[in-house]
């Protein structure tokens, strides 16, 4: 199967618009709650636990959204952002691999912020190492992820699940 490893943000807004891995499976937020402009990389292997990867990238411009009201005056990218940007891109891999569901996050073992993304940070990478993916009745993503603002490491964290679910039949 050919498969595509990077997609831009074009290719990002038509996976939110449940385009890319068909109806019913797993999509991508719309902005303004898409976190990332582009995907760098995403495989089956690679990542710190050889079971899966992707890295993605966020361009931090000043009139971001977020700035003006979190916090007025003291402007800061939300944490619980750059978390569910994690997550997003756990779900988009499950999408990716081929299967089949609606992407919800489901937890997360350990978060640990060592820094803060601010309007003058010019570029946020992240990245999702996959540590194991289930396929059972529940499709089941578990990673470790991380986020780096301008080259430095700021966010962690361990143990990040996303599930995809099918509609019951009724």
């Amino acid at each position: 199967m050919d498969r595509q490893y990077s997609f831009t943000y074009e290719e990002l807004l038509a996976c939110g618009r449940g385009e890319l891995f068909g109806p019913g499976n797993a999509q991508l937020p719309l902005p303004p709650m898409l976190m990332f402009d582009r995907i760098t990389s995403v495989g089956e292997d690679g990542g710190a636990y050889g079971k899966g990867h992707v890295r993605a990238e966020l361009d931090v411009r000043p009139d971001l959204w977020f700035f003006p009201c979190h916090f007025q005056g003291d402007p800061v990218m939300p944490g619980c952002l750059g978390l569910d940007a994690l997550w997003q891109m756990v779900g988009f891999h499950l999408g990716w691999l081929g299967a089949e569901g609606r992407g919800r996050a489901l937890g997360v073992g350990e978060v640990k912020f060592a820094d803060q993304v601010l309007p003058s940070v010019k570029k946020v990478v992240y990245g999702v190492d996959l540590k194991r993916v289930f396929r059972s009745k529940l499709v089941l993503g578990v990673a470790d992820g991380f986020l780096e603002a301008d080259g430095k490491r700021i966010y962690e964290a361990k143990d990040l699940r996303v599930g995809l679910f099918k509609p019951e039949a009724t």
